[in-house]
């Protein structure tokens, strides 16, 4: 079943402790854009398949990457792209949105995206050696 978008908003907002679902919706936004940029082929498809609709589209239409980013790259591209963020804000970001995803992606899916994506993101996605 496909999570829907309130729900998902609700559960980052939740996670990352957020006083407003606009700066849930901000974060979401960002992390899952450049999320989408690393995950590819079938596993970006399924990933994107199994989240709401504005998740999707966000997915499945990310901006290029030029490279990989390892995790603490990642983290500081979405510092970079959320307004007075820093790294630490980030890293709250990234985690209270790829918590959100994992759940909703489940273990199998999760081992298949992890396998993409470089070394430590498993920590990102609140997965500690999931692959």
């Amino acid at each position: 079943m496909v999570i829907k978008w309130d729900a998902f908003l609700a559960a980052v907002q939740e996670g990352g402790q957020y006083p407003s679902r606009q700066e849930a919706e901000r974060a979401t936004r960002v992390v899952i854009a450049l999320l989408g940029a690393h995950v590819v082929g079938s596993e970006r498809a399924e990933l994107a398949s199994r989240l709401p609709e504005t998740c999707a589209l966000l997915l499945l239409n990310p901006l290029p990457a030029a490279e990989p980013l390892g995790p603490e790259r990642f983290v500081r591209a979405t510092a970079a792209w959320i307004e007075g963020a820093t790294e630490e804000t980030a890293k709250w970001d990234v985690g209270a949105v790829l918590s959100v995803v994992a759940d909703a992606a489940g273990d199998e899916l999760m081992r298949r995206v992890l396998l993409q994506l470089p070394p430590g993101y498993d920590l990102l996605f609140g997965r500690p050696e999931a692959t």
